[in-house]
């Protein structure tokens, strides 16, 4: 069957504070937001350090984590104890700490959590000269800690050119930094496990210096990853890809009408889908995560805009998608 707009899961975002963040989550989305300095918007999140609330559809009033519990049907053949995805839109005003994130294994064995952090990153807005730190020089621990206690970080890390439209994808293991004047749409296993290795000696609320974890990074630290030079230059790679007729589907190609698929892997499948007009996609995957970045226009016969964000459940068939807008769409 079609989907409709009763099938779609609508959720409440949580919004939460952080030392980098700005105040543009509420001027360039229109979330409302708490005073001070607003880094991340948990947007589609059974994570219990965010568990959004579902505002229309099935389940609604239940948590996401709930839903997940108590509505198994809606999401396939998906497992485990926790809705496996979560979608941010993260607003830094300041740099971001440098730090690295575990694998699955890791976080099991030293963490209690059953999930590592795998994450991408598709770049809403950056501004001009932006760069990015993605990847460390190093080739073990030892010489990673002693660049480190030098304070050779220019030395050590790969700082690499951002621009808006950029897409990165980053595995467990791999050091990484946001810098200041960057949103993005993050899209990541369900986790919140975080390895500071430098926050710029900056001091919290009550004046002390954050936590670092330099032990437990050294042990997630890939020495044996490349850098890179550069990102995936997502929007050219989607401009390329759109025709102005005809319907496509999220699965089989890695691009096509109006779709292209930015990264699959063990944990997620993103892709970048730009409407112009009508688009029906045929629903192939447990669930979709759906986030409208950019534009306006509807989904299920349900209008949406710009900073809206969906589940659509993996009962339906297919979806028909109307309007002028960008969308980021994300399933397992």
């Amino acid at each position: 069957m079609d989907a409709t707009a009763r099938d779609l899961i609508v959720l409440e975002p949580v919004i939460h504070n952080n030392i980098w963040g700005g105040r543009r989550l509420a001027s360039e989305f229109g979330y409302a937001i708490p005073d001070g300095p607003v880094g991340e918007c948990w947007a589609i999140s059974a994570h219990p350090h965010g568990d959004c609330t579902v505002k229309e559809g099935p389940g609604c009033g239940q948590t996401l984590s709930e839903l997940w519990e108590s509505r198994r049907d809606l999401f396939g053949d998906a497992e485990g104890d926790r809705f496996p995805l979560l979608v941010k839109i993260i607003d830094a005003e300041a740099d971001v700490s440098i730090q690295v994130h575990p694998d699955d294994d890791y976080a099991k064995a030293h963490e209690d959590d059953p999930s590592g952090k795998r994450e991408c990153w598709y770049i809403l807005d950056a501004a001009p000269g932006t760069t990015v730190i993605l990847g460390q020089r190093a080739k073990s621990a030892d010489e990673f800690r002693s660049l480190m206690e030098r304070g050779a970080w220019d030395e050590l890390l790969n700082e690499i050119p951002l621009h808006a439209g950029d897409f990165f994808q980053i595995d467990p293991g791999t050091v990484h930094a946001v810098k200041a004047g960057t949103m993005l749409l993050e899209t990541q296993q369900s986790s919140d496990i975080t390895y500071r290795l430098y926050d710029y000696d900056r001091r919290d609320a009550n004046g002390n210096l954050r936590e670092l974890h330099v032990e437990k990074s050294l042990d997630v630290i890939d020495f044996s990853m490349e850098p890179p030079e550069k990102g995936l230059e997502a929007d050219e790679e989607l401009a390329r890809a759109i025709e102005p007729t005809g319907a496509t589907s999220l699965a089989g190609a890695e691009s096509a009408a109006g779709v292209v698929c930015l990264e699959r892997n063990e944990d997620y499948t993103v892709s970048l889908v730009q409407v112009l007009g009508l688009l029906t996609l045929p629903m192939d995957d447990p669930f979709w995560c759906v986030s409208v970045v950019e534009g306006e226009g509807s989904i299920a016969g349900r209008r949406v805009r710009k900073g809206e964000h969906l589940i659509v459940p993996g009962y339906v068939d297919s979806v028909r998608i109307e309007g002028t807008m960008r969308l980021v769409i994300s399933h397992i």
